[in-house]
């Protein structure tokens, strides 16, 4: 079973070292290794040129953004297994072995998922009571119960082939929900099994990223990627529609406390 990882990058020289080291050292799988890069002016193509020789393929070209970035890299993938690390998240050690086996044991499953906490730029575990909220829904994980909440971290998520070719690509008219909606969608050619035990993958949530800059847009898209999926009268859809109102309320507050002890 081989793997393909796709780190998409633009300007993200702070974390991309951890990134790179975290994705590189999992030596026990069969591992394609893809960096796209969009034209980085920082200290990125140095940080990748000390990895280059575990990288299988280096795409250094402009982009539109992540999704296109990330969908070049998907173009390019060989592996049987396929998922993306931003540059600023990381891979705890033999976390592509577990999900090997579980894959194995489960031919059924079109998509691998595990723990996922959230940590801050010094890698601090961070906002604990989140990632315990989206575990509770791990043992009812369902396509039904994913278009109520989106509970899975992408980090930490992984997908066959066959359901990647079924899905199609990222939408990149999207801003900051395209990987809910690529999701949904792979959920469409079979079920999701969980890699048990201590997890896969780190969230890194500092003020740049995506949700820390677009969370609003980003739970208003996932609304309509639910919607489109499930349909508009559909009970999940409701659900989804209530839940969202309720996780942006929550986010507002802390991002005004933040503010306030700024």
């Amino acid at each position: 079973m081989r793997f393909s990882i796709i780190t998409p990058n633009y300007n993200g020289g702070r974390f991309l070292e951890q990134t790179l080291a975290s994705v590189t050292a999992q030596a026990d799988v069969e591992l394609e290794y893809i960096v796209v890069d969009g034209g980085s002016t920082d200290a990125s193509h140095q940080i990748i040129a000390r990895h280059a020789s575990k990288i299988a393929r280096t795409i250094i070209e402009k982009d539109t953004g992540p999704a296109n970035a990330i969908n070049k890299g998907l173009a390019a993938a060989t592996g049987d297994v396929l998922a993306w690390l931003n540059a600023d998240d990381i891979y705890y050690p033999g976390a592509l072995e577990r999900v090997r086996q579980v894959f194995e044991q489960r031919p059924d499953a079109a998509i691998c998922f595990g723990g996922c906490p959230i940590i801050d730029a010094q890698g601090r575990e961070i906002r604990s009571a989140i990632t315990r909220f989206k575990e509770l829904f791990y043992p009812i994980s369902s396509r039904f119960t994913y278009q109520c909440i989106n509970y899975l971290s992408q980090p930490a998520l992984f997908f066959r082939r066959s359901a990647f070719e079924q899905a199609g690509p990222l939408r990149e008219n999207m801003r900051a929900a395209w990987d809910y909606d690529f999701i949904l969608r792979l959920w469409r050619s079979g079920g999701a099994a969980q890699v048990p035990g201590r997890p896969l993958a780190a969230f890194r949530w500092h003020e740049q990223s995506i949700s820390g800059q677009h969370f609003a847009r980003q739970f208003q898209e996932e609304y309509e990627a639910a919607r489109a999926d499930a349909g508009s009268l559909a009970p999940q859809t409701l659900i989804h529609y209530c839940v969202r109102w309720g996780i942006v309320g929550a986010y507002s507050l802390m991002a005004r406390r933040r503010k306030s002890c700024a």
